[in-house]
């Protein structure tokens, strides 16, 4: 059994915020699975399904951002799935818009909610995709720009990474993380040369 988590803050005032871009990733493929995120339980909102062999949990934590660990640990001992296939999806500042990163572990970084889920959980070996929403403007309060708005521009350059999110949790979960490694962190080339 798979563990599909995106980080956000519940609410409709974050819905279409930075901060929120895991979330808005594990909407679309609720969408795409044709599943509804209704079920609340372990402080999250969730739905159930079975992509070929495996059965999966997608979930959006409702303890807000800071406390995302709570929601985590609940959810791992509840279904009693371990860390290891457990797949969470968060907002990088460091990544440009438009890319994404593939881990099977890895540091935190600065992120609270994952700092949460590590310290909840006790490890930080499971893997994770990383959706960028850099770069933050120069002098700017990361804090605030993450709880602001995708303006328009940006909300069309997300579409495109919405997809390949969902691409690389559905590798990750058929159990092509190397794959999906491979495919989603190389550096994109500029737009002068050909494949």
């Amino acid at each position: 059994m798979w563990l599909v988590v995106g980080l956000g803050n519940p609410g409709l005032e974050y819905s279409q915020t930075r901060h929120n871009a895991g979330f808005l990733v594990v909407q679309s493929l609720a969408r795409e699975w044709g599943l509804q995120l209704k079920t609340r339980a372990h402080r999250s909102r969730l739905a159930e399904t079975r992509r070929g062999r495996a059965a999966v949990v997608l979930a959006l934590p409702q303890t807000y951002m800071n406390l995302s660990g709570q929601a985590v640990g609940s959810l791992l001992a509840g279904y009693r799935i371990k860390p290891e296939n457990l797949v969470v999806v968060y907002d990088d500042l460091d990544l440009d818009l438009g890319q994404i990163r593939v881990r099977g572990s890895g540091s935190p970084g600065s992120h609270k909610g994952m700092k949460s889920i590590i310290a909840a959980i006790g490890t930080q070996n499971f893997p994770r995709v990383r959706v960028g929403i850099g770069p933050k403007p120069e002098g700017r309060d990361a804090a605030e720009y993450v709880l602001e708005e995708f303006p328009p521009e940006e909300r069309e350059k997300l579409k495109p990474v919405l997809v390949q999110a969902c691409r690389a949790v559905e590798m990750i979960i058929a159990g092509d993380l190397p794959r999906a490694m491979n495919l989603f962190n190389r550096k994109k080339k500029e737009p002068a040369g050909v494949d």
